[in-house]
């Protein structure tokens, strides 16, 4: 099983929902599978083994997951596929489902049933023919590059009032920001929002400097815990979450100083804390999606070192995967980025360069993330990686994230 999560935004740039991808088998071992679909089998949502298993707690923070659903797995008994609440649920189909009886009696036994309803992949054409099915659904997902949304928004509005209308394929900060604009859409679907900066735009924010100069002490080969403990004392937020993890470790002491808190987590636990509660601050004035991709990356990354044959370099495998949106948190380019920051020769290879043996772990998750499966597929058989033991790292990453930053 492989699995992945894409995230679906508002106008604000605030997650609304994830759509989950599954792949069961390895398409490039089973070539003759339905042509690399995100889905296969017939009576089996894979998907939904997916959210059963995690929970949307774990897999979205308790928003809606859209699974898709085909021709075929949408007549199979999803009621006990799926053990979470059926609002929670969106089934999202696409034009294998045919506007004739017996799919027009199955839609409506799932609305009936608590599940929300989404259409993708519907040419224009086809809006008036599939009118019975698109009256039961919540949402439409439309290429934005195909259809005039203002046009499509009065359509929607006179004959599908209740309808949301989604922009997939939001490739650039650019199309997102003149779709916004012009408004009509509620939600958006694409890899926009984690684009490479190309440009530097603005001078980074003296508190920013701050966690820079954090992360460059405690990512120099052999940093002094006191020079760490000065500079988290400069902020109060670090200094309030240093002590609460600190006070839950020393029961019985009392914790007089920042440095003593510092010396109580010892370097090693000291590092991995600010590495990633540095990047987390780095992150609040970008999507919250922004902290969810960098800290599940550096996770993923750490857990697919072992079976990279890498284990011993599990540690700068995470650093890697945090620092690889460290362009977008700082409004910099990746070059003039990494020359702020303290990284490892190989760290820096993957990000900048694009090379090197970490960039193929780095390659691996990023195909992995967009459900790219014959790529991910082609991948494991290079590197004679298990198919399993990557699903499980992936879930692992995502446990650590929900239990790393709670719902709340």
């Amino acid at each position: 099983m492989l699995a992945t999560l894409i995230p679906l935004f508002d106008g604000n740039m605030s997650v609304c929902a994830y759509s989950v991808f599954a792949r069961k088998e390895n398409h490039f071992l089973n070539p003759n599978l339905e042509g690399g679909a995100r889905y296969d089998g017939a009576g089996t949502v894979h998907e939904l083994e997916v959210v059963s298993s995690m929970g949307v707690s774990t897999l979205s923070g308790g928003k809606e997951v859209f699974v898709p659903i085909n021709q075929f797995s949408i007549f199979s008994e999803i009621s006990l596929q799926c053990t979470v609440p059926a609002n929670k649920v969106v089934l999202l189909m696409d034009n294998t489902i045919k506007p004739e009886e017996q799919f027009i009696k199955r839609v409506k036994e799932l609305k009936s049933q608590g599940y929300k309803l989404a259409m993708r992949k519907l040419p224009i054409i086809q809006f008036e023919p599939y009118r019975e099915i698109l009256n039961k659904c919540d949402y439409i997902l439309l290429n934005h590059s195909k259809i005039d949304i203002q046009k499509a928004k009065i359509y929607f509005t006179a004959v599908y009032p209740n309808i949301k209308l989604c922009a997939v394929n939001v490739d650039t900060q650019d199309e997102y920001d003149e779709l916004t604009k012009d408004g009509g859409y509620d939600l958006y679907e694409g890899s926009f929002f984690r684009m490479p900066v190309k440009e530097s735009e603005t001078e980074v924010n003296p508190l920013k400097v701050n966690y820079i100069e954090l992360l460059n002490v405690v990512n120099d080969a052999d940093f002094d815990l006191t020079d760490a403990a000065d500079v988290i004392g400069k902020d109060p937020a670090l200094v309030i979450s240093l002590l609460e993890i600190v006070n839950r470790m020393a029961l019985n002491s009392e914790i007089t100083s920042i440095r003593h808190a510092a010396a109580m987590m010892g370097q090693k636990e000291l590092k991995r804390w600010i590495n990633t509660a540095v990047t987390k601050e780095l992150c609040a004035d970008k999507p919250s999606e922004i902290t969810r991709l960098v800290m599940i990356r550096a996770k993923f990354a750490e857990n697919l070192a072992e079976l990279y044959e890498m284990a011993m370099q599990g540690p700068e495998l995470f650093i890697m995967g945090l620092f690889s949106a460290i362009d977008i948190m700082l409004d910099k380019t990746m070059e003039e980025a990494l020359d702020m920051v303290v990284v490892p020769k190989l760290v820096r290879q993957a990000l900048l360069e694009n090379s090197g043996d970490y960039y193929k772990i780095l390659n691996f998750i990023k195909r992995y993330e967009d459900a790219d499966w014959i790529e991910v597929s082609r991948l494991m058989v290079l590197d004679n990686i298990d198919m399993d033991k990557v699903y499980e790292a992936y879930l692992n990453a995502l446990r650590w994230y929900r239990d790393l930053i709670p719902v709340t």
